[in-house]
């Protein structure tokens, strides 16, 4: 700033002072600010009040205009606001004006349904690397979806705002970088219902489920310790090496290889607080996830693990048990000539497992359209359709096929056992053969093998061996890429399972 007594000749030195003191005062008022979730293209969740935030001077009044209402608040002594911005129905555009002591105008605001679209790299992978990418550019020409995909940044501390990620609307242009699931289950939303769909894609490749919920959090559920204390260790060394002055050739290679655990996405709690802060609280309808891969190794902790992050996040939105849905895990590796354990097995099991501890929970089965070769399957199509199916019937009451066959029990009489399944529906459509194909049967011994199936009037399906004479447990789909052909009549995969609760290769691992 320019000196005042230098400038003002004649000025006394007493008058020069307090024109000083003024200029610092008014150097010292901030601009009002927003995190980059609030800009131009942004849709607001409709039919509720949706939380606006952000900074400006200490105690400073600030005010926000959308849809000829206003709403005012005055920011506390660190100059951070928040308020609730009136319920909207669907439509727009609009242009949302905050003032302060500055104007902030945000256009093009649509008002419709949101959806965090997260998980890790199925869930990033983009429109433009998935099946027919040239065809589904060509066709996508959708201005009321829009998404905006948040950099992938992992810190140990919150971060306010990710100013480079913007809101985009869909266009043969940008689609090629959207979420592919996200976005067809976008598409499949908004021509339903006919309203815009805005998707917050934060999803980050090979991330573990721990990296998304805060430390605290993990540290109080006392079963984490052990990783904890892991970690604490990598970045007590980061922040050791980070902090040598003249480091040596050796000591950079040390920093660099250390930093990219530190600031990775394995790191626990470094999502949550490098992406997910920044956006936590912004208003939505609920929440699509694709995430598995980087934990089947510890498939019975996330057991804990998954419901863990559910809930947490629910928590720090203050928006009730909205709805959440995933994607259990995909067919993938080689195919094996005789049943054996499966650590994705004991995943898609821990994930069966979460719609039973948590209210308004969902889970896509895509057992069928993995690729063994490849852990990032090409058909997205499908698994946003599946998803859509769950947020269709249970949000906004269509009529429709939505929730795969599931396990219901067992009963064993003359060495044959007799299964009997929930969410059928109309019956069994088993594909490409009349044969169910997929089950696996054991006695007392636990060694299973491969089981004759047929369908009964009633739906049920009896399971048999002649090498297991007195079955105890059976199991369908259990492997990596279980060969399986089990649909219902509406087109839905059984979801796979296990009669038995026999430990399995992950029960004791815990990092």
């Amino acid at each position: 700033m320019p000196n005042p007594i230098r400038l003002l000749s004649g000025v006394s030195i007493a008058a020069a002072a307090f024109i000083t003191i003024q200029l610092t005062l008014l150097d010292a008022v901030a601009d009002v600010t927003l995190p980059n979730i609030f800009c131009d293209h942004m849709v607001l969740q409709r039919d509720q009040a949706n939380k606006l935030w952000g900074k400006s001077s200490a105690s400073e009044s600030v005010s926000a205009t959308i849809a000829g209402q206003t709403v005012t608040t005055q920011a506390n002594a660190d100059g951070l606001w928040s308020l609730m911005l009136p319920s909207l129905e669907a439509g727009g555009p609009h242009s949302l004006v905050v003032r302060a002591s500055n104007e902030i105008t945000i256009n093009d605001v649509l008002v419709g349904e949101v959806w965090i679209c997260s998980g890790q790299s199925n869930m990033q992978w983009k429109v433009g690397s998935a099946n027919d990418a040239d065809l589904e550019q060509l066709a996508s020409h959708y201005p009321q979806i829009r998404m905006i995909n948040f950099p992938q940044v992992g810190s140990q501390t919150p971060v306010w705002s990710h100013d480079a990620a913007r809101w985009q609307v869909c266009s043969s242009g940008t689609v090629k970088d959207f979420s592919a699931v996200g976005y067809f289950f976008a598409r499949q939303v908004h021509q339903t219902i006919g309203v815009p769909v805005g998707m917050i894609n934060n999803a980050w490749g090979g991330s573990a489920c721990e990296a998304w919920v805060d430390r605290p959090t993990l540290s109080k559920a006392g079963s984490y310790q052990g990783l904890l204390d892991t970690w604490a260790v990598r970045n007590q060394e980061y922040a050791k090496l980070s902090s040598i002055q003249n480091p040596t050739d050796e000591d950079k290679v040390k920093l660099a290889n250390i930093k990219k655990l530190a600031s990775g996405n394995q790191n626990p709690s470094n999502i949550y607080n490098g992406v997910l802060a920044s956006h936590i609280g912004y208003g939505i309808k609920g929440a699509i996830w694709y995430q598995g891969e980087s934990n089947a190794s510890r498939a019975y902790q996330y057991r804990e693990l998954f419901p863990l992050m559910i809930t947490t996040w629910r928590s720090r939105w203050n928006q009730g048990d909205f709805p959440f849905y995933w994607v259990q895990l995909a067919d993938f590796k080689g195919e094996i000539d005789e049943p054996n354990e499966s650590e994705w097995a004991e995943l898609r099991e821990a994930q069966s497992m979460t719609m039973k501890t948590l209210p308004k929970t969902g889970q896509a089965v895509i057992i069928d359209i993995g690729e063994g070769k490849d852990i990032h399957p090409r058909n997205k199509v499908d698994v946003g359709r599946r998803l859509a199916r769950w947020a269709l019937a249970n949000e906004y009451g269509v009529e429709i096929a939505f929730r795969s066959p599931e396990f219901k029990s067992m009963a064993v009489l003359e060495g044959k056992a007799t299964l009997q399944f929930d969410y059928l529906g109309s019956g069994w459509r088993p594909f490409d053969t009349a044969e169910p194909k997929g089950f696996a049967i054991a006695g007392k011994d636990r060694k299973f093998v491969w089981a004759k199936a047929t369908i009964g009037k009633d739906n049920s399906v009896q399971v048999s061996s002649a090498l297991v004479p007195n079955p105890v447990a059976v199991r369908y789909a259990w492997a990596d890429n279980p060969r399986c052909n089990m649909y219902s009549q509406s087109g839905l995969p059984l979801t796979p399972f296990r009669t038995d609760e026999w430990p399995g290769l992950t029960a004791d691992s815990k990092q």
